[in-house]
């Protein structure tokens, strides 16, 4: 039986919370069920405006600029995965059967992220939605200051100051996915230090997660 309990929400409608845990990949196997797409493009909506609520409400000093930068780190693909690592999150996941071991940097991660969101909108509106994202603990993220939320600019910074300065140098190393939802996996290299992976739904989304992982190794 499906525990119908999440980051310390209690779904009234369980099959909204199983729906938000089944990956598209479950419906290789299973091609009736509904997968989470559906919620992941509701719950990315609902998870802009808590995070938007929450800046405006507690940074009444800063500007639009500011506000934006430190929002795109709160409600990142890399952010979202840190909130559940350490959790049982992943395996919660309906996916493929013998579907390869799935990373906590993987963009299908955040993606179910964002569908519980989506999903506790639907079962208890705004109150329930709130509940998720206050234990998701994404707010610690506002600490981070312009060039933590622009990881290609952060790192850029990083490589320019080395000795000789270095330019990072970015390439697709995998595109998976469908046309209407694909999933590229980009690698930053950086001379002399070595090359990390990151995923996005975008080019530019999968640049910026390698450039971050590229950071924390430089660091």
């Amino acid at each position: 039986m499906l525990d119908s309990s999440i980051f310390g929400y209690e779904f009234k409608n369980s099959s909204l919370l199983e729906e938000a845990l089944t990956t598209p990949s479950f419906r290789m196997t299973t091609p009736k069920a509904a997968d989470n797409q559906r919620l992941e493009f509701l719950g990315d909506a609902v998870l802009g405006l808590l995070a938007t609520d929450w800046l405006y409400a507690n940074n009444p000093s800063l500007k639009e600029g500011e506000l934006t930068g430190k929002r795109q780190h709160m409600v990142s693909t890399t952010a979202l995965c840190e909130a559940v690592d350490g959790t049982d999150f992943i395996t919660r996941l309906r996916r493929n059967k013998g579907a390869q071991e799935l990373s906590i940097k993987s963009k299908t991660v955040a993606d179910a992220v964002e569908a519980v969101l989506g999903a506790a909108w639907l079962d208890g509106g705004l109150e329930a939605a709130k509940i998720i994202f206050d234990n998701l603990g994404l707010t610690k993220n506002s600490c981070f200051g312009e060039l933590d939320g622009n990881p290609k600019s952060m790192l850029q910074h990083l490589t320019h100051a080395m000795n000789p300065p270095r330019m990072p140098i970015y390439r697709i190393v995998k595109t998976a996915g469908t046309s209407n939802k694909p999933i590229f996996t980009v690698e930053a290299f950086v001379e002399g230090v070595g090359s990390a992976n990151g995923e996005g739904g975008s080019r530019r989304e999968a640049e910026s997660a390698a450039a971050l992982n590229m950071v924390d190794r430089i660091k």
